[in-house]
Parts: structure tokens; C-alpha cells; sequence
């Protein structure tokens, strides 16, 4: 039983390939892969003892022969607003969070992509718990299989990699997830409605964009220079302005530039003025975000007066904006929040550097 294949770990073509390979060995009708194949992703259930279109013996070797294993909801939280946060468990005991963000016909949701993060930002909570390890392209996608197997189920129609973790230092599980996500036989979700969040991380955004599909890509700014940059995120020692916004500029499709305001910190009119120029250099739409409190480092969040001055400051310069509404305000919505008042901090820690990227 221990050697079962995990059928959620392979992208759909894969999936479907073994499953024909055991039905011909085992002498059943061809169609039979495509019937278990259709159940995985696209219509999801939640065991295969649970095909029960399926013979009876049938099931049973299917179970002895593969495995579909489950995140386990260990928390869930409601807000006023609709906003639903889920903490999962992992079967190590690591634990990760999933945001469903409801937005008229629209439901976006936030999905992690490591239990905890090793990039220690100054505003964020996850970054404060430390690193536990890289997840599987399974746990990934399976965030979303968890959501649409509830009852009554949650029906994603937007995917945002901006939970917990950064998705471009564990490319090689994000690049299976995106092909499940997005492929007609797994999730099926428009490859422009999946958005890849990063502070930066070249290699990553090179393998990205060697992809063919239209994948959205989001760009963590959060300062318009290095040395505020270096103070609030230790990545930009590495990724540093001028080559984040160099990758931005060589990437096929628009980016988006992500910007937490942070009262006093980032916020001024010349902050607004340096990061409408940087936009400006790579064509960059600029996604104001109004600091969660849950967060961390002592920062409060902009207020009103400020937060609208910045957006027309960058308005003024030829730079498109959206200020992201403030949700979950009542629940622990901020990332890895929900995460660190369940289960504490932990002494920060290191992924092996990039020992997951390999640009295709």
C-alpha cells in the first residue's frame, strides 16, 4: 500500500495515461480511465471507493493500485464580507492556509504554494513563522479540489498564487499545479483568470514565461527604491529593483505590480512619484493594497487621506490603479495569520537556495 501512485501528483495526461496502462493490464473497458480521470479534478471525488458508476471489484484493485489522498480542514472562518480563510492540514502536521474571496460573479481564490515562507518581509505574517518546506504539486491544486468537494461547494473562477510562500522557489510543483489548474481535463481555468505572485525571483519568471498559456504574473513591489526594498524585503539583496523591473519588461504579457501602503513608511508623495516611474518602465499596472492589521512588524496601514493621494499621484502619471477593497477585516484574513495563532511560530528557517527552480 505504501507504494500506491498518488494519480493527484500527475498533471491530467499523466493521470490518465496510467490509469490506462492499468486497465489494459487488467483487462477492463478503455473508457474506464477516462470515467476515473474525469473524477480526479474536473468533477472531483473524494475517494475511489467513492466511484460508485464504477464495479465494486473494480474500485477495489483501483484502491490497492493508486491512492487520492486529502488536505484535512483543520480551521475555516467566515467574515461579514463573505470572505472565507481555510487552514489545511498536511499528513506531516504542517499546516496551510486558502482564501476564498467572493466578488460578485467572481470568486477568486488565494492558494499557498509552501508551508511557510523563508523570505521574512517585514509587514507579513507568514514570513514571520519561518520556512517548514516546499508543498507537492498535489497539496497545490488540491486546495482547490478541497474547496469544490464542500457542501454546498466552492466553485473557483479565479486562482491567485498569494498565499503562503513564494511560488517561483518551488517551480518545479508550481509548473505540475498550473498545468492541472488550467488544463481542460484537470481544473479547467482559464489561463488568464491564474495569477503567479513573486518578489521577484528571475530564474522563475524566466521558466514562466517559457510557458505558452497566457498565465497572469504579479510582481511584489512594495517599496519604488532599493534601499526601502532592502529594508522591508532581504530579497531585493538578491533580485534587486533594476532587474525585477528589467524581467518585467522582457515578460510577454502585462504585469502587475503588488503594493502593501504602510502608514508613514511607503506612502508619501515621492514614494508614489519614483513607483509611477518604475510602472512606466515596463508598461506594470499598480495594485494598491490597504495593509491587513493582522499582519506584522509594527505597521499600521495608510490612511484613507493618503491611501488616495498615492492612487491619484499615480493616476496623474499615466499609471493604471486598482486599490484592492479590504476584506476579512473580522476574521484572521491576513497571510499565515490564521496559521500562527493556531499553531505558534517557529524559529525561521531556510529552504536550500532555489533548490527547486529549473528554468525550462
Amino acid at each position: 500500500m505504501a507504494d500506491r501512485i498518488n494519480l493527484l501528483d500527475l498533471g491530467p495526461a499523466d493521470a490518465e495515461a496510467r490509469l490506462r496502462e492499468f486497465m489494459a493490464a487488467s483487462r477492463e473497458a478503455p473508457y474506464r480511465a477516462r470515467q476515473v480521470a474525469r473524477r480526479l479534478w474536473r468533477s472531483p471525488a473524494p475517494s475511489l471507493a467513492a466511484l460508485t458508476d464504477l464495479p465494486l471489484a473494480l474500485r477495489g484493485a483501483l484502491e490497492a493500485e493508486f491512492t487520492l489522498p486529502r488536505l484535512t480542514v483543520a480551521a475555516r472562518q467566515r467574515s461579514v464580507d463573505g470572505t472565507e480563510k481555510f487552514l489545511f492540514r498536511l499528513a506531516d502536521g504542517e499546516a496551510i492556509e486558502t482564501v476564498a474571496i467572493p466578488d460578485g460573479g467572481r470568486l477568486t481564490l488565494c492558494i499557498s504554494s509552501q508551508a511557510g515562507c523563508a523570505l521574512q518581509c517585514a509587514f507579513c505574517a507568514t514570513g514571520a513563522m519561518g520556512f517548514g518546506r516546499n508543498l507537492a504539486p498535489w497539496e497545490i491544486a488540491g486546495q482547490v479540489r478541497e474547496v469544490m468537494l464542500l457542501d454546498p461547494p466552492i466553485m473557483p473562477t479565479n486562482i491567485v498564487f498569494m498565499g503562503m510562500g513564494e511560488p517561483l522557489m518551488n517551480w518545479r510543483a508550481v509548473d505540475v499545479a498550473l498545468t492541472t489548474l488550467n488544463d481542460p481535463a484537470g481544473i479547467g481555468i482559464g489561463a488568464r483568470h491564474i495569477t503567479v505572485s513573486t518578489v521577484g525571483v528571475l530564474p522563475g519568471i524566466q521558466a514562466l514565461a517559457a510557458r505558452p498559456e497566457q498565465f497572469r504574473l504579479a510582481i511584489s513591489v512594495h517599496a519604488p527604491s532599493d534601499a526601502l526594498r532592502q529594508r522591508l524585503m532581504p530579497i531585493n539583496t538578491k533580485y534587486p529593483l533594476a532587474a525585477v523591473i528589467d524581467a518585467a519588461r522582457t515578460f510577454v504579457r502585462r504585469v502587475t505590480f503588488e503594493y502593501v501602503l504602510l502608514g508613514g513608511v511607503n506612502d508619501r508623495g515621492g514614494d508614489a512619484t519614483a513607483l509611477a516611474a518604475l510602472a512606466r518602465q515596463c508598461g506594470a499596472f499598480v495594485n494598491l493594497i490597504p495593509l491587513h492589521p493582522g499582519g506584522t512588524g509594527g505597521f499600521t496601514p495608510s490612511t484613507p487621506s493618503a491611501t488616495a493621494a498615492f492612487a491619484r499621484s499615480l493616476r496623474a502619471r499615466g499609471v493604471e490603479v486598482a486599490l484592492r477593497k479590504s476584506r476579512g477585516m473580522d476574521i484572521s484574513a491576513a497571510c499565515g495569520q490564521l496559521r500562527v495563532e493556531r499553531l505558534g511560530r517557529r524559529a525561521p528557517g531556510r529552504p536550500e537556495e532555489h533548490a527547486d527552480i529549473h528554468v525550462a
